[in-house]
């Protein structure tokens, strides 16, 4: 895979990227057995329920997706717009104030990525001047 969806990969796997994909697509909050079954449309080899289970825990444990007590189970949405963002939250609960330091300091080499911060912290939300 290219792209972003490369970047993904590397970060969850091909499967975690692949039941991330599928929350990225719902309009709403899916079980188990949903994602299970819209991965299962594109498969020769149909996945197992606990595989998918155990892949959308560790999802959640990871902070890319959040999960919901709905009866006995739960449902499961994304809680990242993407890999970078995945990315950005491993990286800050992994290395705290540091990554922070390192991050600052890249922005000060960097006039462009400087003056976009600023833009991004002058603004009342967070997508203010995305993609410039």
């Amino acid at each position: 895979m290219s792209g972003p969806g490369g970047e993904l990969t590397k970060l969850l796997g091909p499967l975690g990227a692949e039941v991330m994909a599928e929350l990225w697509a719902a309009d709403e909050p899916l079980p188990v057995r949903g994602v299970l079954d819209r991965l299962n449309r594109r498969r020769d080899e149909q996945l197992a329920y606990t595989t998918v289970m155990t892949v959308l825990g560790r999802l959640a444990a990871r902070g890319a997706a959040t999960r919901t007590a709905a009866g006995r189970g739960y449902l499961y949405q994304a809680a990242v717009r993407d890999a970078a963002e995945l990315a950005v939250k491993d990286v800050v609960r992994d290395h705290g104030a540091a990554a922070v330091t390192y991050f600052v300091d890249q922005m000060r080499a960097e006039p462009q990525l400087r003056h976009r911060l600023e833009r991004l912290l002058d603004s009342s939300s967070p997508e203010a001047g995305e993609g410039s």
